[in-house]
């Protein structure tokens, strides 16, 4: 057992890439499956019990309020990589001080956040061209979400700060209590108050706090060298620069894909309710099949980083080459299934003639070449543990502004709104020639934020 194992840490540096990296990934998958019930928990209830506005309501709302969100979760992400390179070098304390820092940043930017997220949600709402008979549901959903907003900043935190230990099974111990939770208090507060949109957010941010509560206590007690305090503030000025350094690139990179979300969602919404609520039946359903990429993304993400901190060049290239396979091999898979499944998948959320096959021509053009995606997330994932965080930044940006939105605006101007959904095809290719490029040249391999030692090379 290794020096790192012993403290609680996964040491990611030894044994078979692999079986790391499968090992690493199925407890975020199972996470990623209980995180998303949030939002379709809520989706299913309101669209059944309520109607297909509500069901429209919590489709373009969440959006909104994942735009707000993605700036301080751009910076957790590059906290994750700066633990995951220190615990990969042996260096707890100063993996420590960056969860120090961290934490004091979610404390000094958590309430700023959430009242900025609840005034600019009606503006962000009228601009992205909610329907009439959806927009004060939508606006309602949005105000509870960002006014509990700390509960699901501090989950990720505490998440990122596991995952960068190289523990991702704990997560989905409190994940999957809150989600019990949460459809628990969904039901309630819809079918016996009669609370509707108002009840199933405030079900969600009610059981996303319960998991972040139990976040802190966990890793205050399984991790003896961190010592989260919530009211203290302690920061590490050096730190925090580098924090900032690989942070800002991915927060950047979130925020212009959640911007991109709402143009997409604002050129949607005006084909329609029917066409919208499809849409955001079909895409519950797409997040389902992206979780794979996502788990194994995420695991790259960490294996790399470990192992650039222990300067383990050999380990960082079989492991990019493990998850592209991986990544890609389920995804065909799991598309292969969906595809002939996609009516009754639907269902579950609409039985509206119009809105099922609005929900078909997106879950045909979007999720048979997924793929594509697969083998982007896992480039991008290994140059982001690397410390290259900037070219996954550009990668993103030029596939989201470069293809996609111009695209699919191009595509239902021309061909109508159903064609628009190959766009998504076009910025994955585009995005994915970026990151292979840069890939194979290889100056990211010297990125890392952790000097290498001479008896590492």
């Amino acid at each position: 057992m290794s020096q790192l194992s012993r403290r609680g840490a996964v040491d990611m540096t030894l044994g078979s890439p692999m079986k790391q990296i499968v090992a690493f990934s199925l407890p975020l998958l199972a996470g990623n499956v209980f995180q998303q019930l949030y939002n379709m928990v809520d989706s299913i209830v309101v669209g059944n019990y309520v109607g297909s506005s509500a069901l429209t309501a919590v489709g373009t709302g969440f959006p909104v309020v994942f735009l707000m969100a993605s700036l301080f979760i751009g910076f957790s992400m590059g906290a994750t990589v700066m633990i995951a390179q220190y615990t990969g070098a042996g260096d707890q304390d100063a993996a420590a001080r960056t969860v120090d820092t961290l934490y004091s940043t979610l404390l000094l930017l958590i309430v700023p956040l959430s009242l900025l997220g609840v005034f600019l949600s009606g503006p962000l709402l009228t601009l992205i061209r909610v329907p009439a008979e959806a927009y004060e549901q939508a606006k309602v959903y949005c105000i509870v979400i960002f006014a509990g907003g700390v509960g699901s900043l501090g989950y990720n935190v505490n998440t990122g700060i596991m995952q960068g230990l190289g523990d991702s099974k704990t997560p989905l111990l409190f994940l999957a209590v809150s989600c019990v939770i949460n459809i628990v208090l969904d039901l309630v507060f819809v079918l016996a108050f009669h609370l509707g949109v108002f009840g199933v957010a405030l079900a969600t941010i009610l059981a996303q706090i319960c998991s972040w509560i139990f976040g802190i206590f966990y890793i205050n007690r399984k991790y003896p060298f961190l010592h989260i305090r919530f009211l203290q503030v302690k920061l590490d000025r050096t730190l925090l620069g580098q924090i900032v350094r690989l942070g800002v690139p991915s927060a950047i990179q979130q925020c212009q894909f959640s911007v991109a979300i709402l143009i997409m969602q604002a050129l949607i919404n005006g084909f329609g309710n029917d066409f919208a609520a499809g849409f955001s039946a079909a895409n519950k359903i797409d997040t389902f099949v992206f979780m794979p990429i996502q788990s194994f993304s995420t695991a790259t993400t960490t294996f790399v980083g470990q192992n650039m901190g222990a300067g383990r060049m050999d380990r960082v290239k079989q492991g990019a080459r493990s998850a592209l396979v991986l990544s890609t091999v389920v995804c065909m898979v799991i598309t292969a299934a969906v595809i002939p499944l996609r009516r009754p998948l639907l269902m579950l959320f609409n039985r509206e003639s119009a809105v099922l096959a609005a929900g078909e021509a997106y879950l045909l053009r979007v999720v048979s070449p997924m793929f594509v995606l697969a083998i982007m997330f896992i480039l991008s994932s290994v140059l982001r543990g690397a410390g290259a965080t900037m070219v996954a930044m550009v990668a993103s940006v030029v596939s989201q502004w470069g293809a996609r939105v111009p695209a699919a605006y191009l595509l239902a101007h021309f061909f109508g709104p159903e064609e628009l959904y190959w766009s998504y095809l076009i910025g994955w290719i585009l995005g994915l020639a970026i990151c292979l490029v840069v890939y194979v040249r290889g100056n990211w391999k010297n990125m890392g934020v952790v000097e290498r030692r001479p008896e590492l090379e």
